[in-house]
């Protein structure tokens, strides 16, 4: 009896999946020759551009060229956060008091590019000892920030 009820049961699962495919198939072929009224109709080929045709576009138009700021501008800008053309004491950093007052000649708590300027100048002048005009290693190296020393004790 438990034999005839695992047969019946086999048959049954194969009749299911028997009819199911069946079904499944009859449904492919109906969706496949179904046209989708509001479909656009097929473009065809992508048409290809001739061996004379042109590889890009139109080129963009002429900018103006952007004005080359010299390394010193660009340290200055560095400087000046407000943008105001002068940079002013708490725009320098509070550590470089000293140097901000050496700079600030005319001592309005501004300190203009020409300032800026005529002191790094003047920086320069003094590390080229040879006045050829450029730098050496050697010359260049003596333009660094001297560095405080270090603590002999870790206090």
């Amino acid at each position: 009896m438990a034999v005839s009820r695992f047969l019946i049961g086999g048959l049954a699962s194969a009749l299911l999946l028997t009819g199911g495919v069946f079904l499944w198939k009859g449904y492919t072929q109906v969706a496949e020759e179904e046209v989708i009224p509001d479909a656009p109709p097929d473009p065809g080929p992508i048409p290809v551009a001739g061996a004379g045709a042109p590889k890009r576009g139109v080129p963009p138009p002429e900018l103006p060229a952007a004005k080359d700021a010299s390394r010193e501008e660009r340290r200055f800008n560095r400087y000046d956060r407000d943008r105001n053309e002068s940079v002013s004491r708490v725009e320098m950093m509070s550590t470089r008091t000293a140097a901000f007052r050496k700079l600030d000649k005319n001592r309005d708590n501004l300190l203009t590019f020409e300032e800026w300027a005529a002191a790094t100048g003047d920086r320069f002048a003094g590390a080229d000892r040879d006045k050829s005009g450029g730098l050496s290693r050697a010359e260049f190296a003596t333009t660094a920030p001297k560095r405080a020393p270090a603590p002999k004790c870790k206090c």
